[in-house]
């Protein structure tokens, strides 16, 4: 068992299939320069063999948060969305709200690994977290929290395993392909 992909392993003798990601931070304070949690998931998906296929910062909005994930899912070339920011539980963490109505099919499972990865790190304050994930017209939405350690364990521990084609068991990218499937 590898650290970073427990009851996993990659299988080195695969291909990677690289995935378009593109990474949303939702901040009211945040800019190009201060974005930091933005820069390490940006900085972790090309390090992983993926393409950073776009990047955006949008305020604590609901319309402007969906309004951009929309717009990404409806693109045709994004294959995931990784979100970092907006997820806590204060009044201008509107995160959950404006992404989850979008969800074709919630990945509840998502939310309980990242809390387990997180107390490992933060203990009970990762109860203030509402990491969330799901799919939106076939494109796989990660919501992590907006702290650099939130980002790390997030994409480190649980999205960059499973946007790993050579992990196995399983992984998410073998059932890319068959999302919109009717």
């Amino acid at each position: 068992m590898n650290a970073l992909t427990p009851g996993g392993k990659i299988d080195a003798t695969r291909t990677l299939k690289s995935v378009r990601v593109a990474v949303l931070t939702i901040s009211d304070t945040r800019d190009a320069e201060s974005d930091t949690s933005g820069n390490i998931l940006a900085a972790r998906v090309t390090e992983a063999g993926h393409e950073l296929a776009d990047r955006a910062i949008v305020r604590d909005s609901v319309d402007e948060i969906r309004g951009k994930i929309e717009a990404w899912a409806a693109s045709g070339f994004i294959e995931a969305i990784v979100t970092t920011g907006g997820t806590g539980i204060t009044g201008r963490d509107v995160t959950p709200e404006a992404v989850e109505p979008l969800f074709d099919k919630k990945l509840d499972g998502f939310s309980v690994v990242f809390h387990m990865v997180s107390y490992q790190t933060v203990g009970l304050s990762t109860l203030q977290s509402r990491a969330t994930a799901g799919i939106v017209k076939g494109v796989f939405v990660f919501c992590l929290p907006g702290s650099n350690g939130a980002v790390k364990d997030g994409w480190d521990k649980v999205i960059s395993p499973q946007l790993d084609s050579r992990h196995g068991p399983c992984n998410m990218v073998e059932l890319m392909p068959r999302l919109l499937e009717q």
